[in-house]
């Protein structure tokens, strides 16, 4: 029976005396409060039983976030509203351990306070716009540059400071909106004036174009119809030119069936007018 207890009190003190390190963690051993070893490889280790004692820290990324949109003060004297996160881990687990007794809420308190530091002074020096847009990333890289020095002081590394939000206040927002709208309006009347000035110009430079066309078609149409009387005359003169008498004759026939070309024609002349040369003749001089 003796044999049994001691072996059962071996095997409890063989365990106590045994600890194991995740590839996930890192292992502080403290001795009566104090650290003796610090256990950053993953494996198998021994410890003074009832005398030493193991804390374990983990080595994953760790992600803090601000519970509420904390509020800061641009160089313009407004109001932002800033939502932001922090991704840290523990790289230096005794100095963690010392300055903060292995408490992640003192070591997150820490780094809000150091990160809220940081972005008022970053704010105060930059307009809305910058930090909205021009500048959010380079605020977000120093951020992450400032945060790690100091975190470094506890044992943390800072691998990022994202700024999710950054948003105006209620009543900022709708005076921003109302003068954002305004000057929309105002950019889209000038742009209707310019257009209706160009649509004028083009109108009346359409305009003028069309009267020069007309204008031109229809000096060379008279052109090309005085062409063509003046050829038609020069045929006419010379195919009358070979029979004068036929050409006479010929011109009193056209006189006539214009003169009596109604039903009801009436001339008032004398028998004797040479207009009845070819009635009295009876064209017998006609060729």
């Amino acid at each position: 029976m003796k044999y049994i207890v001691s072996i059962v009190i071996a095997l409890v003190l063989l365990s106590s005396s045994l600890y194991t390190v995740d590839q996930r963690q890192s292992a502080l051993v403290l001795q009566l409060g104090e650290i003796v070893s610090v256990k950053t490889a993953p494996g198998l280790y021994w410890k003074i039983p009832l005398i030493q004692n193991v804390r374990y820290f983990d080595n994953r990324i760790l992600t803090f976030e601000s519970p509420e949109p904390e509020r800061y003060i641009t160089s313009e004297k407004k109001n932002v509203l800033v939502d932001s996160f922090v991704k840290w881990r523990i790289v230096d687990p005794r100095q963690y351990y010392i300055s903060t007794g292995g408490d992640e809420a003192r070591a997150q308190l820490r780094l809000s306070q150091t990160i809220n530091s940081s972005l008022r002074a970053e704010f105060g020096n930059r307009t809305v716009h910058d930090v909205i847009s021009g500048q959010r990333d380079m605020i977000m890289a120093l951020m992450r540059e400032k945060s790690d020095l100091d975190a470094r002081k506890i044992g943390v590394q800072v691998v990022d400071v994202r700024l999710k939000r950054v948003d105006l206040p209620q009543q900022v927002s709708d005076s921003v909106y109302r003068r954002m709208e305004a000057e929309r309006k105002r950019v889209a009347n000038e742009l209707r004036s310019t257009g209706a000035a160009e649509s004028e110009q083009i109108r009346a430079d359409a305009d003028r174009q069309r009267e020069v066309i007309i204008a031109n078609a229809y000096r060379d149409a008279q052109k090309v119809k005085g062409e063509g009387d003046a050829a038609a005359t020069a045929i006419y003169a010379k195919a009358f030119s070979k029979n004068p008498e036929f050409y006479a004759f010929y011109r009193s026939l056209e006189a006539y069936r214009r003169s009596f070309d109604g039903k009801n024609s009436t001339l008032v002349i004398s028998p004797d007018s040479e207009f009845f040369k070819y009635f009295r003749n009876g064209g017998g001089k006609a060729k």
